[in-house]
């Protein structure tokens, strides 16, 4: 495990450095915000779409894998869910502490970080478990609040958000390349390996540089919705690709890595979106964030061994 944590330390020391340079203001919540639009826009993108492009279909479509991982984070969805209703909270509350406790930071810190731990094998699953996550979670809660508020759904908003969100803009343009079986041109291939090279460092530094403006509050709910995310949605995940779905053993590890993720920074931002649970879900951002120092450390190292 020591291997691995001195291997994880850089990546932490990154978002450390972040943190560190927002919270002497010496990169600014200006800055943070236009870093992570050029990460979110441009670097991880084009990291994307390469990825979605050379691999082959099979790796970034597993009807098993999906399965798998929509179980597993299904059950801590409604565990989280059935917690905060039986606390006495609404139904927009309890939905969006049910997306918090199993929605990681798998954009921004699982794509760049797993594939550089684990290996290129790994873009694959963790497309995949990205996927899953903004094409059937990210719409659940939207529905869920949406419907509290106004009684009914509207799709539409619902589908322009997704056609508006460039990691599925991005991982659909690949996909439709390599469906076309189109060359990859070598100054082509060579751009988007240098601009996506920026997105492991410049994810990193915003993590840690938005990081910098949350303060603690709320501390009990996010210390137990830290809980579920890092020890929870693993657990769940893993009993499912383990146990109840026969997913490829390499594929399972690095499904269960990614759940072990840390809260998603953009949770976050559909909560000030929706004007749910800020205090609570920043908070476990910060809690979940600084813990799996530790955690994530220790869940590569078992899948790697098992």
């Amino acid at each position: 495990m020591l291997a691995i944590f001195l291997k994880t330390l850089p990546f932490f020391g990154l978002i450390g450095l972040g943190w560190a340079a927002g919270r002497v203001r010496f990169f600014p919540p200006e800055a943070t915000a236009a870093l992570t639009r050029f990460v979110f826009y441009f670097a991880l993108s084009a990291m994307l779409f390469r990825f979605a492009a050379t691999l082959p279909i099979e790796q970034l479509f597993d009807p098993v894998f999906v399965a798998a991982y929509l179980a597993g984070s299904a059950v801590v969805w409604a565990l989280c869910f059935a917690v905060a209703r039986l606390r006495g909270l609404p139904l927009a509350d309890a939905a969006m502490e049910a997306h918090t406790g199993m929605t990681g930071n798998t954009g921004f810190l699982g794509v760049p970080m797993l594939v550089v731990l684990l290996g290129e094998r790994a873009a694959g699953p963790v497309l995949m478990v990205l996927t899953a996550d903004m094409i059937v979670f990210s719409p659940l809660i939207t529905m869920l609040i949406t419907a509290s508020r106004h009684g009914r759904v509207a799709f539409g908003p619902l589908l322009l958000g997704l056609l508006r969100n460039p990691m599925i803009v991005s991982m659909a343009a690949g996909l439709a390349w390599a469906g076309l079986h189109l060359p990859m041109p070598a100054p082509l291939a060579e751009f988007l390996a240098l601009i996506g090279a920026a997105a492991t460092p410049g994810a990193l530094f915003a993590i840690g540089a938005s990081l910098a403006a949350t303060s603690a509050q709320r501390v009990a709910p996010a210390v137990w919705l830290s809980f579920a995310k890092l020890v929870l949605h693993p657990l769940a995940v893993a009993a499912a690709a383990l146990w109840l779905f026969p997913v490829e053993p390499f594929a399972a590890g690095v499904m269960i890595a990614a759940a072990a993720l840390p809260v998603a920074g953009n949770v976050y931002i559909l909560a000030a979106y929706f004007g749910v649970g800020m205090q609570r879900v920043s908070t476990a951002i910060l809690i979940s964030t600084a813990v799996s120092i530790l955690t994530i450390p220790g869940v590569i190292a078992w899948v790697s061994h098992h």
